[in-house]
């Protein structure tokens, strides 16, 4: 039976492939103190196991699956990639930068000092900075080398998941803990008190910022306008404006047995029954204004809508959410209320200085009537669908590899982005044109999360599975020397972040360490300096520095293996 089994897996290695994912997932779901293994560590340990089987499978089945992930990453940083390079992103972008550049020259250095070929160098500088894709652009590399014998880049291609597995654990663990932990005291700042001053500069109000709430945030109310109520014999904007700088909306109103949308110059009159919009907590206070709460389900029963709208508009990009209250766009949003801003997938405070940029999901919430007009002011609505434009992206793909393909000569140096590194500069193009023209190019997040996830974990696995055979060995002989050279990797890089920041940049303590996670892609990081932090401003710095991040990152696949060679 085991060796059916075995013999199986040989002749039909798709099936090790799905094995593997699946094992590899439920590895990944283990915890080691607060941290868990993460899926692509379990798939590598996954595969190497079912690589003692000694399991060949074609090379160009995780090229597939690598070009898959490397077009959903870019497509998902590109808008805040390109938004970065824009004078006011630019501070971060050039922070990144210099992370990035430490990363690539500590990384190289301890390479050199212990010893380690071009597989254990690119295979240190993957796992110690938490940047999978490195082995999958390095891999391509490595197969480019002109003047290495075969065996001698099958063994370096081997050399490259021993070092990422040693390596991996401490870069996302040690991360975090070093930016969490260690990184306040030695800004010598106390974070949480820090980033409660930076949003109180910011505008906002003890409850307000960041909150996800249990309870229901806005709700509507009805309330019978009494003979001694302010509302009597006054239009609808005239109550408005006196509530300010609570806002409310009035969204229905009840005349006898009429019920009607008013407009903000219809007058109220005693015993109407208005439907009023507004967070819970200005309802308190706004309450006694109307007059008596009533429960009246046929005022109260109009269609309420809450949709994602992908920020477009080129006026608001740069501009604060007080800013754009300012304008022709607030004005005109009576009865909105924004429920998330959302950018490249990480949640920013919701306050009064909050930036909006092009790209950025806005969620919006209140009577359909007034999001579906305040819609086209914003963007395009990201309504929710299962359809993925499949041509955009198997053109974005296509179109990129083959660029990334084209090798060009200078001197006796072959240049070449490689199939990888084109598809992802494809992706980012892709992520910015999706921003820019939302009518065309969508790929639904459960779709995006099968490319980055599925795809990497699926090349993973090949990678684990083609390199099991040799792995063991190659554990025993420098297992040690990776753990020390990768904890270099890790800390070295966040440290010289974190004073070229203070004392370069003059980065805001709470910004500064969520660039620095940003910069190294690493979000169990940011989690954990938000956690300290008790606030969502490290989320400010992590964004342009991520998309930055995982494009320079990325790129040093091809870096490392040219400076190790």
């Amino acid at each position: 039976m085991v060796h059916w089994l075995i013999q199986t897996l040989r002749d039909h290695p798709e099936i090790a492939v799905f094995l593997t994912l699946a094992f590899g997932f439920l590895i990944g779901k283990v915890k080691i103190g607060k941290f868990t293994l993460g899926s692509v560590t379990g798939v590598l340990i996954a595969g190497v196991l079912v690589g003692q089987l000694h399991i060949a499978i074609s090379s160009n089945v995780k090229a597939i699956f690598f070009l898959m992930f490397l077009f959903g990453i870019g497509y998902e940083v590109g808008p805040q990639f390109f938004q970065g390079l824009k004078s006011g992103g630019l501070a971060q972008v050039l922070f990144a930068v210099i992370v990035c550049v430490a990363c690539l020259l500590t990384a190289y250095a301890a390479a050199m000092i212990c010893g380690l070929d071009v597989g254990f160098g690119a295979g240190l500088l993957s796992g110690a900075c938490t940047i999978s894709a490195i082995m999958g652009v390095a891999t391509d590399s490595i197969n480019q080398l002109t003047n290495v014998a075969a065996d001698q880049k099958a063994l370096f291609l081997d050399h490259m998941p021993i070092a990422y597995a040693v390596t991996y654990l401490f870069g996302t663990a040690g991360s975090a803990w070093f930016l969490a932990s260690i990184g306040p005291k030695l800004l010598r700042v106390n974070l949480a008190e820090e980033c409660k001053k930076l949003e109180a500069q910011m505008g906002a109000t003890e409850a307000e910022p960041g909150v996800v709430s249990a309870y229901q945030q806005f709700v509507v109310r009805a309330y019978r306008v009494s003979a001694d109520s302010f509302c009597a014999d006054k239009t609808v904007d005239e109550i408005e404006k006196h509530c300010l700088p609570l806002r409310i909306c009035i969204e229905r109103l009840r005349q006898g047995e009429k019920i009607i949308e008013p407009d903000v110059d219809q007058v109220i009159r005693v015993g109407d029954v208005v439907a009023v919009a507004a967070r819970r907590d200005v309802e308190l206070q706004a309450g006694p204004v109307f007059g008596i709460e009533v429960d009246d389900s046929a005022v109260l029963d109009f269609p309420a809508e809450f949709l994602d709208v992908v920020i477009t508009s080129r006026k608001m990009d740069g501009m604060t959410l007080q800013e754009l209250a300012a304008m022709e766009i607030g004005r005109n949003a009576r009865g909105i209320f924004v429920r998330r801003l959302m950018r490249t997938g990480v949640e920013l405070p919701i306050t009064p200085g909050t930036r909006v940029n092009r790209g950025d999901v806005l969620q919006i919430g209140g009577a359909k009537r007034d999001v579906e007009r305040v819609i086209p002011m914003l963007g395009y609505a990201d309504r929710p669908t299962n359809m993925t434009d499949m041509v955009f992206m198997g053109l974005g793909i296509g179109v990129g590899a083959v660029i990334g393909a084209i090798t060009f000569t200078l001197g006796s140096v072959p240049l070449t982005l490689s199939t990888s590194g084109g598809t992802l500069i494809a992706g980012l193009v892709c992520g910015w044109l999706r921003s820019v023209h939302p009518v065309f190019g969508r790929i639904p997040a459960p779709a995006l999360w099968v490319f980055k996830n599925v795809g990497l974990c699926a090349f993973i696995a090949v990678v684990g599975i083609s390199a099991g055979p040799g792995f063991v060995e190659g554990l025993k002989q420098q297992g040690l020397t990776l753990f020390l050279a990768g904890v270099a990797v890790t800390l070295i890089p966040l440290v010289v972040g974190l004073l070229v920041g203070k004392y370069i940049f003059k980065m805001h303590p709470g910004i500064l360490l969520g660039a620095c996670a940003g910069a190294r892609t690493t979000t169990a990081a940011l989690g954990a300096i938000q956690e300290e932090a008790q606030s969502k401003v490290p989320a400010l710095g992590y964004t342009v520095t991520y998309a930055v991040g995982n494009t320079l990152l990325t790129i040093w696949g091809v870096i490392i293996v040219m400076l190790l060679h």
